[in-house]
């Protein structure tokens, strides 16, 4: 959505919170206390009502601003500035644009946002032929490993291992300076470690059984030949990654920008996020100005998992 037009359609509170309800009407509220579909809107209370137990459900309850005191407003530039752009905003910038005091609220919100968008994406799987491989990507040392000699290479503190999985087709009669492939959906998932039965684990959950994999020779996937329909893997030679593997590389090397010139340190336990606002804006890159609708619709069907745990315990 152009500036004008979010300026145009959402000029105040009254309008970001009556287009929430309308989104939230035209998707289905869900009685959190017996799961009926069956509600009224209480305008004097400003609720929902079930028709069947008689619980009432708050606007906000069982979205994305479940428990948030943050202004309609505030969630609506939010996911406006968020795909405005091919890139991103960092919540510091978006609390200066805002105004607002304190850093914290800001920063979980956009988490929060980021969380409904991997959220979204679990709910498809890959098929196809894919591209399979791993990405290291430079996160902030954990506190309790700060005291420790720092390793080198894949095995870094400093590192965040990524499984990064893509839909690659062949293209037919490329053109001069064309990918040999192009590619269709794409996923990126934070793992703890690079051994066979957690690699496994991940991949069965997120590509179809009958997909041919294209991979290198890491021992890591010497079960995809059992798991699923095809498995294609070889020693593949640097040069050459871009001809084998290349948007899963191409994936990897566009992420790392990104996140280098919008942040200046990423911590371990939050990179997943930062991954899902990544691949959500990726996956719909074709949407143009569609992309805010379908996140203000996101947002008002999923309740995020997401909680600073800091945060929490201050509580």
């Amino acid at each position: 959505m152009k500036l004008f037009d979010f300026n145009k359609y959402f000029p105040d509170e009254t309008a970001c919170r009556k287009a929430f309800k309308e989104m939230r009407d035209r998707e289905g509220v869900v009685c959190q206390h017996c799961g009926s579909h069956d509600v009224v809107w209480l305008e004097s209370k400003q609720q929902y009502q079930c028709k069947h137990c008689r619980h009432r459900t708050t606007l906000r309850s069982g979205t994305v601003m479940h428990g948030s005191k943050l202004p309609f407003m505030y969630w609506f530039i939010a996911m406006h500035l968020l795909t405005a752009t091919k890139k991103s905003i960092s919540a510091a910038e978006l609390q200066r644009q805002l105004g607002h005091k304190r850093y914290q609220p800001i920063w979980e919100m956009m988490h929060k946002l980021r969380s409904v968008m991997g959220k979204r994406d679990d709910k498809y799987t890959l098929k196809g032929n894919i591209e399979l491989d791993e990405g290291f990507f430079s996160t902030e040392t954990p506190d309790s490993q700060k005291q420790e000699k720092l390793k080198s290479g894949a095995g870094s503190q400093k590192k965040s291992k990524v499984l990064v999985i893509a839909e690659s087709t062949e293209s037919e009669n490329p053109k001069r300076g064309q990918k040999p492939k192009k590619v269709g959906h794409i996923k990126m998932i934070v793992v703890p470690n690079l051994r066979m039965v957690t690699i496994d684990g991940e991949a069965v959950n997120v590509i179809e059984p009958d997909s041919s994999i294209t991979t290198d020779a890491s021992k890591s996937h010497n079960n995809f030949k059992l798991l699923f329909g095809e498995h294609k893997s070889q020693v593949i030679d640097p040069k050459d990654i871009g001809k084998m593997l290349p948007w899963v590389h191409i994936a990897i090397a566009n992420a790392k920008t990104l996140f280098a010139d919008m942040y200046h340190g990423i911590k371990p336990e939050f990179l997943q996020e930062y991954l899902n606002e990544f691949c959500y804006k990726f996956n719909r890159r074709y949407f143009g100005e569609d992309l805010f609708e379908r996140l203000v619709m996101i947002a008002a069907s999923y309740r995020t998992d997401f909680e600073h745990r800091a945060y929490r315990t201050a509580v």
